[in-house]
Formats: C-alpha cells, sequence, structure tokens
C-alpha cells in the first residue's frame, strides 16, 4: 500500500502538468511511449493465451495510427491486419494465423487507439483530458475504499474477486461528484443532467476496461500486467479504465 500511495503522488502531479502545461511534441511523445508500454504488456498477456505475436508490427502500426489525421486512422487498423496476417505465412504452424493476426490487431486498437483518443482530447481542450484521467483515478479510489468498507456483493469473482457492487457503486458516485466540482469550475455553462451524465458514462466506460484487462490477467495467468510502477504492476494495470474511459467521453463531446 505505500509504494501504491508513493508511485501515485509521483504519478498524479506529473500527469497535470503533462496535460495542461508541456508543449504539444513532447506531450504527443509521451503518450506513444506510454502506448508502446501498453502495448507491449498488451503482447505479454497475448503470448499468456498462446496467441504470440510480432511485436514490431503493431509498434509501427500504433506509432501511425497515432499520427494519422481522424479520419483515416481506420485504414491503419486495416493495413495493421493486413500486414499481420501477411507476415503469418511465414509460419510453419497455420492454425496460428488467424488468433496471431486478430491478437495484434486488438492489441493496436486497444492500446494505441485509446491514447489517439487522448491526442483529440487533448486538441479539444486540455481540461477535457485532465477530467477524463483524473475521472478515473477518484473511481477507482472510491470503488477501493467503499468495496473495502461496504462491499458484501460480488461483481465478478471470475475476473476480479476483490470488485463488488457496493464498491462500483461507491466509485459511480464519486465519479459523478467529481464532475460537478470539476466541470462547475471549467465547465460551467454544462447543466447538471450533462454533467451527471457524462461522469457516469465515463465512470461505468472505465469500470469495463478495468475488468476487461483483468479477464485479459487472468485468461493469461498473471497477477499483473508488468512491473513497471511500484505498487501499481505495469502501465495497463494504471491505465486500463482510461483505455475506454477516453473514447466515451471523445464520443460523447463529438456526437453530443
Amino acid at each position: 500500500m505505500i509504494a501504491r500511495v508513493l508511485t501515485a503522488l509521483v504519478l498524479a502531479p506529473a500527469a497535470v502538468f503533462t496535460v495542461l502545461s508541456t508543449p504539444w511534441w513532447l506531450f504527443s511523445l509521451l503518450v506513444a511511449l506510454v502506448a508502446c508500454a501498453c502495448f507491449l504488456e498488451f503482447r505479454r498477456m497475448a503470448a499468456g493465451h498462446g496467441h504470440d505475436f510480432t511485436p514490431m508490427v503493431g509498434l509501427a502500426a500504433g506509432i501511425a495510427m497515432l499520427l494519422a489525421p481522424a479520419s483515416e486512422a481506420w485504414l491503419v487498423a486495416v493495413a495493421v491486419l493486413g500486414a499481420a496476417w501477411c507476415l503469418g505465412l511465414l509460419e510453419e504452424n497455420l492454425a496460428r494465423v488467424l488468433p496471431a493476426g486478430a491478437a495484434l490487431l486488438a492489441g493496436v486498437v486497444y492500446c494505441f487507439g485509446g491514447w489517439r483518443c487522448a491526442l483529440e482530447l487533448r486538441r479539444i481542450d486540455p481540461h477535457w483530458l485532465l477530467f477524463t484521467l483524473a475521472l478515473t483515478w477518484i473511481g477507482d479510489a472510491f470503488a477501493y475504499f467503499g468495496g473495502r468498507a461496504m462491499g458484501r456483493h460480488k461483481m465478478a469473482p471470475v475476473l476480479s474477486p476483490g470488485k463488488t457492487w457496493e464498491g462500483a457503486a461507491w466509485s459511480a458516485a464519486g465519479s459523478i461528484l467529481f464532475g460537478f466540482l470539476f466541470l462547475g469550475q471549467v465547465k460551467p455553462q454544462m447543466g447538471l443532467g450533462a454533467v451527471a451524465a457524462l461522469s457516469l458514462t465515463a465512470n461505468a466506460a472505465g469500470q469495463l476496461g478495468d475488468l476487461l484487462e483483468s479477464a485479459l490477467k487472468r485468461g493469461a495467468g498473471l497477477k499483473e500486467s508488468g512491473q513497471f510502477l511500484p505498487g501499481h504492476g505495469g502501465w495497463l494495470d494504471r491505465v486500463d479504465s482510461a483505455l475506454l474511459s477516453m473514447p466515451a467521453v471523445l464520443l460523447w463531446l463529438t456526437r453530443f
């Protein structure tokens, strides 16, 4: 617990400064590095499922996805799939071509696609990205402490035995409260109903992201995606919620 708290005390202010104050080129570089780290951890989990793949193709495609115009990012995903399957033709065991290519494509979309949404959120307004990231941190904290204090009913015992419905409710409540406090200051023009709906949507997406990564780890027989962050595990362990909440917030802003 001490290592977890100390790591958070370092990461939180660093993330706030990076989102709000760094020049675009440096922010994009840092996002690319974190996305690559997430992808390599995903590859480790995919290997645990028996579906390993060549990482360089995915890394190159992921960087291209980050750099491509928003209207053409999906073309990168198609190119990744084609490249992965073409490389699969060199496999001696042709039964691996389909699952390995699918795993590579999933990793690129999951890791780099989520962080591409981070770039778009910051392009719209850095406060939207900070809102999304901070909301997932607040939600995780409320889920942890609320679940420990009041958790009785298991949410997904196979995926994550420690998660409870009570913890999920506390997470949602904490996120909505944070939404009112944060957006009330930086986006006062938003109505209370819109703030609550957006905060709840982002929280629900984040909780699903947490469960998704838990499923990937459990299936691979891993407790943590990596060991880079003391007390937290790997990068995916830290940003799993954000990888789905960022697309949810971006979709809300661009469509609603």
